[in-house]
């Protein structure tokens, strides 16, 4: 059953609103993923929400309140897919190449032009909103964690150098990584992504095993 927010009014409705919030918090996040923080408007929240203003400041508060929830959700939804994801594959290093090729996963560049709402935000507002920020490294400390066991994973698989340190090898990742997505969203061809992705998979792992014949 879906969550609802209730009694709260529209402004000078005497009555009460119900509302899907999953679906509003989805809505309100694929905005500001689009348009970035600065340029998405409280006209725009209203439309894309279907809510009065009294309803949605009172239910998540101004916009940069109702932001913050928004970004905290998209980074806590790709922390559990991730972690899914280690659990389910096969071998440590797949998941770890999937995370650095991601940028380049879609073949019409529209995903990579889009780039990742985490990186975007913190590239237009890190440097001007400590919360942003904060969120920002507790989402990729996460990330960095859970690339860290799919290394130690890789290397006891023999994907890794015996020598290798799994969680600096995890922090390589990330940075190559999100330096993926910055070039992903200028536009670059796919094909020139995806290189760039393969190559610094191939200084991060070894080459994949051979199929057993």
């Amino acid at each position: 059953m879906a969550r609802t927010v209730q009694n709260y009014y529209d402004e000078g409705m005497a009555r009460p609103r119900k509302f899907d919030e999953d679906r509003v918090i989805r809505a309100v996040c694929d905005e500001f993923w689009d348009k970035g923080y600065a340029a998405t408007s409280l006209e725009d929240l209203l439309r894309v929400s279907g809510l009065g203003k009294g309803s949605l400041y009172g239910a998540f508060g101004d916009k940069r309140s109702l932001f913050l929830r928004v970004l905290r959700h998209y980074d806590d939804a790709n922390l559990l897919s991730l972690r899914k994801r280690l659990e389910s594959a096969s071998r440590g290093a797949d998941l770890v190449r999937e995370f650095v090729l991601g940028p380049a996963s879609d073949p019409t560049g529209a995903a990579a032009r889009r780039g990742c709402l985490l990186a975007n935000s913190n590239a237009e507002l890190a440097t001007s909103d400590p919360e942003v920020a904060a969120e920002a490294r507790r989402s990729y400390d996460a990330i960095t964690a859970i690339l860290t066991e799919a290394l130690e994973r890789a290397r006891r698989e023999g994907d890794l150098a015996p020598d290798a340190d799994p969680a600096e090898t995890a922090r390589a990742a990330l940075v190559a990584q999100l330096g993926l997505l910055t070039l992903g969203r200028t536009g670059m061809d796919i094909g020139t992504l995806t290189a760039a992705a393969q190559s610094a998979l191939a200084r991060l792992l070894r080459a994949p095993l051979a199929p057993m014949a």
